[in-house]
């Protein structure tokens, strides 16, 4: 992704950076809506069902706690980190959503701050231990990962949870869940990105993340509180994955699995590699995460719809990785030639 380097003049007549911004939007960005728009057009020829309401509602349904969470999950890519609990964080926001709902019949205005709270706290938990840790991300997010499943394997208690009321309903992937035949959970989506996509490029803090990811010391050098930005995006990324999980759970069945959020993080991580967020920090776009979950989500769909292998749909979505990432090799050796 290139990004703007906006340039201002000091007293003594001498230019200096100012900030840096990406563009409104990317080559990558554009090059993804064309994908998205042959695969459309390909899927709604080999199978007319593809194109239909009752196929693309739950579709974009599907794409809502990817995209939401990724929104998150590009702040912190964005400052070269990476968080593979988010999966683990689902598990446990979502079993302690369900057993509140289940066992105290806690309503929605309740259930949401609770779920949104549990994930602050998963996030603080991981932005603590990255900033002041000393240690890389992967490292730390692979240990609050398994701290996670085993946290949410004993509030399970070897048990599915069972009875769910229609609580949720407005996240689900009913008519009670939709407006204006959209989504609730995929217009949610829409607004954290949409906040998100302003957050980044209008607000100091939003774009210190690029500062801390291009280089860290320099971020410091220049007086950005380093620590606390990094922190801040794992909090973040906390809550959303709070509200992310009772989308999980109202879009599935009134049971709860203990392989609930299984994977999850994968598909997060992909959106966000797919669309254009560099893994090496520094540059990246929400909107492109939103566009990397509707592809990642389209070709699980028509691999389904298809009737091919489902494992195929990883296959497709590992190329595209791979594409993506040799792209962004290929750009950043570019832009070193012709600095």
């Amino acid at each position: 992704m290139t990004n703007k380097t906006l340039t201002g003049a000091t007293p003594g007549g001498l230019s200096k950076p100012a900030r840096i911004l990406p563009p409104l939007v990317s080559g990558q960005e554009w090059a993804l809506v064309g994908v998205l728009v042959v695969l459309w057009i390909l899927l709604g020829i080999f199978t007319p069902a593809f194109l239909t309401p009752s196929s693309i509602q739950p579709l974009l349904g599907s794409v809502a706690p990817i995209a939401l969470i990724g929104v998150g999950m590009t702040f912190i890519i964005i400052t070269a980190g990476i968080d593979i609990s988010v999966g683990a964080g689902i598990m446990v926001t979502a079993v302690i959503s369900a057993k509140l709902m289940v066992e105290i019949d806690l309503p929605l205005w309740g259930v949401i701050p609770a779920a949104v709270g549990v994930g602050l706290v998963l996030g603080l938990i991981n932005g603590l231990l990255v900033a002041y840790g000393g240690v890389h991300a992967i490292i730390i997010t692979f240990g609050t990962l398994n701290l996670f499943q085993y946290l949410g394997l004993r509030i399970f208690g070897s048990q599915t949870v069972n009875g769910i009321p229609g609580t949720l309903e407005i996240f689900g992937n009913g008519a009670g869940g939709r407006i204006y035949g959209t989504p609730v959970s995929f217009a949610i989506a829409v607004v954290a990105m949409s906040f998100g996509w302003w957050f980044l490029r209008n607000t100091a803090w939003g774009r210190s993340y690029y500062a801390i990811g291009g280089n860290q010391n320099a971020a410091r050098l220049a007086g950005i509180p380093v620590q606390t930005r990094v922190l801040s995006a794992y909090v973040i990324t906390g809550g959303l994955v709070g509200l992310g999980a009772l989308m999980v759970v109202a879009q599935g069945t009134n049971s709860l699995m203990q392989n609930v959020g299984q994977g999850r993080e994968l598909a997060v991580i992909a959106a966000v590699v797919i669309g254009g967020t560099t893994i090496m920090g520094g540059r990246g776009s929400v909107f492109g995460t939103l566009l990397g979950a509707i592809l990642v989500q389209t070709v699980v769909t028509g691999v389904t719809q298809l009737g091919w292998p489902s494992n195929l749909a990883n296959f497709f979505v590992g190329l595209f990785i791979i594409i993506s990432v040799g792209a962004d090799v290929l750009r950043a050796k570019a832009r070193k030639k012709s600095s």
